[in-house]
């Protein structure tokens, strides 16, 4: 149940286990009033990026419920600066930025089938010396007939600057309706350097001679080994929603991306 009109929210507080988070997390119990996560209207998440997305995938995907992190971790491009000062008036005018993950279908080489939910992207690698061979179908379409490489990588506008912007894809401004399809350290072909797709697409890697070359996928942290077939669609029923201070929007971090020296 949602709190009143004009009243301060229900805040549950997550944290990451490392200890400047733990030790923020103390600090927020003893200043603001707490609910379980089930009863919240937001979450104050605690921790890096790879919490925040542990956080939306184990406590914002099936409630919808908002979630607004504050870095105290590595990489916080997700994140909030930290301030035990001003939460509520910082939630009250927080802007809200949607992420539509994809959804990821596996199948393994004995035929069982593996479904998980990827904020940032789902990727394909090697799992032996041995290169990747891949054939990369869209909408049912052969447009990749074998591609050597150590993988390959399907990401949102969301992801597009983490793992996507180490391989060389495209950074995408988000609320755009394009996903980056990116090749992980290519062979062959040379000159193929990745696609830029539609949203409502539909792509599917192939994994060619897949007892010689074995291949994993990931879809964010869930990892399925011995894949035969990955097919990666967005999944816009499962929308989920960060929150972030005004003159730090996801959107602008992710332009000003695009002109980081």
């Amino acid at each position: 149940m949602s709190s009143p009109p004009n009243a301060p929210p229900k805040i549950a507080f997550v944290a990451s286990k490392a200890e400047p988070a733990q030790a923020a997390l103390n600090s927020l119990l003893a200043r603001y009033p707490s609910v379980p996560v089930k009863e919240a209207d937001v979450i104050v998440a605690l921790g890096g990026d790879g919490f925040m997305l542990q956080s939306l995938h184990r406590h914002a995907a099936e409630r919808k419920t908002p979630v607004f992190g504050m870095k105290l971790g590595t990489v916080g491009f997700l994140m909030n600066l930290y301030r035990e000062d001003g939460l509520l008036a910082r939630l009250a005018v927080a802007q809200k930025a949607v992420l539509n993950p994809l959804r990821m279908r596996a199948i393994g080489e004995s035929g069982g089938v593996h479904t998980a939910h990827a904020i940032n992207e789902v990727s394909l690698l090697r799992q032996t010396k041995q290169a990747a061979k891949l054939r990369i179908w869209i909408d049912g379409i052969s447009r990749v007939e074998e591609l050597i490489c150590d993988g390959a990588l399907l990401a949102t506008a969301a992801g597009s600057t983490a793992y996507n912007l180490s391989a060389y894809g495209p950074i995408l401004p988000l609320g755009s309706d394009v996903l980056a399809l990116t090749p992980i350290s290519p062979f062959r072909p040379r000159r193929w350097r990745g696609a830029v797709v539609k949203r409502t697409a539909v792509v599917k890697f192939e994994v060619l001679d897949h007892y010689k070359r074995p291949v994993s996928a990931t879809a964010d942290a869930t990892e399925v080994r011995d894949v035969v077939e990955v097919e990666v669609a967005e999944a816009p029923e499962e929308a989920l929603t960060v929150l972030f201070d005004p003159e730090h929007s996801l959107e602008e971090r992710i332009l000003a991306e695009q002109f980081a020296m």
